[in-house]
Parts: structure tokens; sequence; C-alpha cells
């Protein structure tokens, strides 16, 4: 049993097609055939039999898919981590979506890198729509924010990535505390909220988030203005310029402080979920799988919520950075 066998037979079975197999491969479908017969051969197993427009596993194929994508994810992921280790040695690239990298990035990582001796990280803020492709091309080891959606086609559980969610936000509309619409009663009807401006960050409303989702089931399309970060966009609301569905822990302050007031819109507040994503089946860095774990933790949730420290953003062109720390 050899690698280059495994790596074949779980091509094969992912994709259902010993034709399609050998054209992701680069090589001729008799070649597939050689090596699954030397790996049918070998465990005494037929492992799959032709059906009509593909394959069907046996019981012994079934359980060896599972094993060779294990094994084909750490031999790929130890060949990574040997080539960069001199070069990326406790560096971490990190993709993040506009509203965590503003709001939760700096602090998260300014606790991160203080837990973890010799960790280094540098972020930039992606559309969500791109994660996934750029993780999976290793431009990043891990996304943090919206989960990357899915390619066309293709199911969440074979994108080839793992999410974990982390932490879950609210968002709530907020106006100027001298707003006419702070006056009203609950609930108020979103379509009164279409005749001024809705301000946002960047990314505006991210179409994949559940505000986004929200948003579309309510099939209104409002004027929705994008500034260069949430910060901008709430000092235009506070201005009374217009309105914002703003993250609730972000504005607490300011609603209790009396420059702001929540209003009471009909279908919100809106939950909403952060994610942490690496490439799956073994395949992410250590340095990713820590920070993927740590996300999670009491110590990381307190960080990111809290009111006060580090941000740690810049702006470069069309891009929000986070200083690098080490």
């Amino acid at each position: 049993m050899t690698l280059s066998q495994l790596r074949t037979f779980a091509l094969v079975a992912r994709l259902g097609s010993l034709h399609a197999a050998a054209a992701a491969l680069g090589v001729s479908e008799p070649a597939v055939s050689a090596a699954l017969a030397a790996l049918r051969q070998d465990l005494g197993d037929p492992l799959f039999a032709r059906a009509a427009g593909g394959i069907t596993l046996t019981p012994g194929g079934r359980a060896l898919a599972d094993y060779a994508q294990d094994i084909v994810g750490l031999a790929d992921q130890a060949r990574w981590e040997v080539g960069n280790a001199k070069n990326d040695a406790g560096r971490l690239k990190i993709a993040a979506t506009a509203p965590f990298a503003e709001h939760a990035a700096g602090r998260l990582l300014d606790l991160f890198t203080k837990r973890v001796p010799g960790a280094s990280v540098d972020v930039v803020a992606e559309a969500a729509e791109d994660l996934a492709g750029l993780l999976l091309e290793r431009a990043y080891d891990i996304a943090l924010g919206a989960r990357p959606p899915a390619p066309a086609g293709v199911p969440a559980a074979n994108s080839g990535l793992e999410s974990v969610p982390f932490l879950r936000y609210q968002r709530v509309f907020v106006a100027a505390a001298a707003d006419p619409l702070g006056r009203l009663h609950g609930p108020i009807a979103i379509r009164r909220l279409l005749g001024r401006p809705w301000f946002a960050g960047p990314a505006g409303i991210l179409p994949g988030s559940e505000e986004g989702r929200w948003l579309a089931s309510l099939d209104v399309a409002p004027e929705i203005i994008r500034l260069s970060s949430e910060t901008e966009a709430l000092a235009a609301v506070r201005a009374g310029e217009g309105t914002m569905l703003a993250l609730a822990h972000i504005v607490r302050a300011a609603v209790h402080g009396g420059a702001l007031v929540r209003l009471p819109v009909a279908g919100t507040p809106v939950a909403g979920l952060w994610w942490a994503s690496t490439l799956g089946q073994h395949r992410t860095t250590t340095m990713a799988h820590t920070l993927q774990r740590f996300v999670g933790t009491a110590d990381a949730t307190a960080a990111m919520v809290a009111h006060s420290g580090s941000r740690g953003l810049e702006r470069r062109g069309s891009k929000f950075h986070v200083a690098l720390w080490s």
C-alpha cells in the first residue's frame, strides 16, 4: 500500500468516478485502475463495484475511504509544514470579514500572542465570498468572522473546510437620540425605515450572514450607504443622518449614555455567529488549529466583547490590516 495508491483511491471515492479521478490527477484512466487493482490485491477486498454513471463502494471500500482521506491529508500537511517551517515558524496568516476585523480582532489577537509563545499574526479583511477559495489556496491559515460559503453546488460538508462557531452576537437598529422614530413604541415595521439611509461598514450587510438572510426574507431594498468602517457609520447615525443595523454590544454604552436610541424594529434583534474556519482533514497548521481552539475559550470571549483595548486596525488601500503582533 503506497501513498500514491491511497491518494488515488481517496479521490475516486470522493468523486465517484475513475474517469473524473484520472482527469483531476492528470493521468490516464488505466493508471488509476492499476493503482486501485494493487490496493484491492493488497487488502483482499474489491473496494468498489462499477455502477451506472460511476462506482459504488463496498463496506471495506467505505472503511478505507475514511482512512485514506486522513492519511493523505496528514501527508500533505506534513509536507507543507516541513517546507514552510524555516520561513514561517510561528507566523499565522489570518483572513477576517470586516466587522470582526474592526470590532474584535485586535483584542483577541493581543491576548492570543501573549498566551502562545512565539506566535506572530497578520490579518487582512477579506470579502466573505472569497474566504473559501483563499483558504483552499493556502493564502491564509485561518478565517475569522462570517462562515465561508461553500462553492456553488458543493455541500458544506464537502467544502474541504472545518468551521467552528465561537461568538454569538446580536444586531439591532439604532438612530440618533433626537430621531422621531426613537419616540415610537414597538414593534416598528421595517418599511418605516426605508425612507432614510442605512449606514454600514465596508462590507455592507453580508448576504451570507444571519442578518443578511433576515433582510432577504423581508423582500425589501433599503438604501445602504457603505462607509470605510462601522465606527464611521455610527458617527453618521449619531449626527442624525440615518439608521444602522449595529452590533448590540458595541453600541450598548452609547445607548445607555443617551447618544443613540435603539429602535424596536419588528424581527430584531437579529442573532448571528462568528466562525473560525480552517482547512479540514488535518490539513491546517498547528498554529491555526491552536487559534481555532483558543477563540472559543472564556478568556477570548471576554477580550472580544470588552469595551477597551487595541483594535490594531490601519487602512491600506481597499483593505484593512491588523498590525503585526509578535
